[in-house]
């Protein structure tokens, strides 16, 4: 069993070339939100561990699983940070006042 650790790029990478098989490198660039360089780099690392492997062509690069028994493990991380709105309470109260009932 090859262990992935939740929440990296590498577990980004390898769900999406299952989900979407055949994909090339700039595919899975577009999908995820990152650089060709950075997702080529992540590629490169799991090849060297034996998860995927890319076919060359003359026009574009797929990339394709060769191992299955992948385990995620760890705790999930958020990719992005949420950002909550702070809203003055007394603002929406005479906002309501314009309303046709208090005419």
């Amino acid at each position: 069993m090859i262990e992935i650790e939740k929440g990296s790029m590498a577990e980004r990478i390898v769900k999406t070339v299952q989900k979407d098989y055949p994909v090339t490198i700039k595919e899975i660039a577009s999908k995820l939100g990152v650089s060709v360089n950075k997702v080529t780099m992540e590629i490169i690392k799991l090849q060297k561990r034996g998860i995927v492997d890319i076919d060359i062509l003359p026009d574009k690069k797929f990339v394709r699983m060769i191992r299955f028994d992948i385990v995620f493990v760890g705790r999930q991380r958020q990719y992005k940070l949420i950002k909550k709105k702070k809203r003055n309470v007394d603002e929406d109260r005479e906002d309501d006042k314009d309303d046709i009932m208090y005419s």
